[in-house]
């Protein structure tokens, strides 16, 4: 039987061994100390789900317009204006099933093969398979801890070529928590000034930002407007994983009638009552306020820690639930992320999640979506196993 060639090429997850010795060790009895989960580990807020089951009783359960409700793509236009000073209108939204959908999206109707795609590394894990599956060609941009894991104007630069299609930012970041501030991504914005390469600007933690206040990229000016594809959506802000509701914006006609094509031809529009409940997520705020304020505890008390260990060091995530720990210290794993990941899950029952993933080995991410017990055990189990295999 001949299978799909892209299909084939698609990676499996480097986590999956890790996933899969935790189910393993759970299903014998083992106390499992979960640090690896990459959602918010509070409840969808209840105003929220009593709107979604007025939909279904008011028989809002009939197919909409493929790129999503009227009301809906109103009230997102209204937050990004409101809250990020893009000024677009409702047409210029479209619904996916989620973040991802969105940016698969909007990487299949814009790229063709051979075409070049800049990724910062350490990355979210599916960027790379993404632009795989459409036959372009990832080309990695690689960061430092003391770069606070951010590209620079010059490493942007040094990395284009004359097939470079698109560049992909996350801010805050996932694994590393990292945030660019508006004066680096004016910066970036220079770079690419008189060139024809898309931004896609990957805003899903904007909402859990620290300290430094979010910048949505295409608000600093008409050129990064133009160019840039702000994608966004429910999962982190409101602890809505499950639902799926994710967004994209865009200046560009053409490329939004792409992928309202591509998408009426694939999924067609995302569930109908999870779009009339979402109109409500963007009037929240104190909600979204008190589960910030639980992970910036979270988030001090776990970097505290974890930073009081001698052999790891790490940054201060300014957003997301993560920390990027640098595991290069520790001797007898000699900076081998799934080594170490696969030892201390083994040996204490904490799972994380070994940096490899994210294409940089030597580190491991920790997620602090968590309770502050069980990141203080976890951390206490992270110590005594770094003690003895000193």
């Amino acid at each position: 039987m001949q299978y799909s060639k892209r299909a084939l090429a698609l990676s499996p997850s480097n986590t999956l061994a890790i996933s899969a010795l935790a189910q393993k060790l759970s299903a014998q009895g083992r106390e499992i100390i979960n640090l690896s989960t990459g959602e918010p580990d509070f409840d969808t807020p209840q105003i929220i789900k009593e709107d979604a089951i007025k939909a279904i009783q008011e028989g809002k359960s009939k197919y909409t317009a493929v790129s999503g409700i009227l009301p809906l793509r109103e009230a997102i236009a209204q937050k990004l204006l409101r809250e990020n000073a893009l000024n677009y209108s409702p047409n210029e939204i479209i619904i996916s099933n989620g973040a991802k959908h969105s940016l698969f999206n909007a990487m299949c109707a814009i790229l063709n093969p051979q075409d070049e795609v800049l990724i910062p590394s350490p990355y979210w894990v599916s960027y790379p398979e993404i632009v795989k599956f459409c036959q372009a060609t990832p080309i990695f941009i690689p960061t430092t801890q003391e770069q606070d894991f951010k590209i620079t104007p010059q490493s942007l630069r040094d990395s284009i070529t004359p097939r470079t299609k698109l560049l992909i930012l996350n801010s805050p970041s996932n694994p590393t928590g990292s945030l660019y501030t508006q004066a680096e991504l004016e910066a970036l914005g220079e770079v690419l000034k008189g060139s024809d390469i898309w931004v896609i600007s990957d805003e899903i933690y904007e909402k859990l930002v620290y300290e430094d206040g979010f910048v949505s990229l295409a608000s600093l000016s008409s050129d990064l407007l133009e160019r840039t594809i702000t994608i966004n959506g429910l999962s982190k802000s409101s602890a809505m994983t499950g639902w799926r509701m994710g967004y994209l914006a865009s200046k560009d006609s053409t490329l939004l009638s792409c992928i309202d094509n591509l998408q009426s031809n694939s999924t067609s529009n995302i569930n109908s009552f999870t779009q009339f409940a979402s109109i409500r997520a963007f009037k929240l705020d104190a909600e979204i306020k008190a589960m910030r304020d639980e992970f910036r505890a979270r988030r001090d008390i776990a970097h505290k820690l974890c930073s009081s260990i001698p052999s790891l060091s790490l940054n201060c995530p300014k957003g997301a639930f993560y920390l990027f720990v640098n595991i290069q210290q520790a001797a007898r794993f000699g900076g081998d992320s799934m080594k170490f990941s696969q030892a201390l899950l083994e040996e204490q029952g904490v799972a994380l999640v070994p940096g490899v993933a994210f294409g940089m080995d030597g580190y491991v991410r920790m997620s602090f979506a968590t309770s502050i017990e069980m990141l203080i055990k976890g951390l206490e189990k992270i110590d005594l196993f770094l003690q003895s295999n000193a």
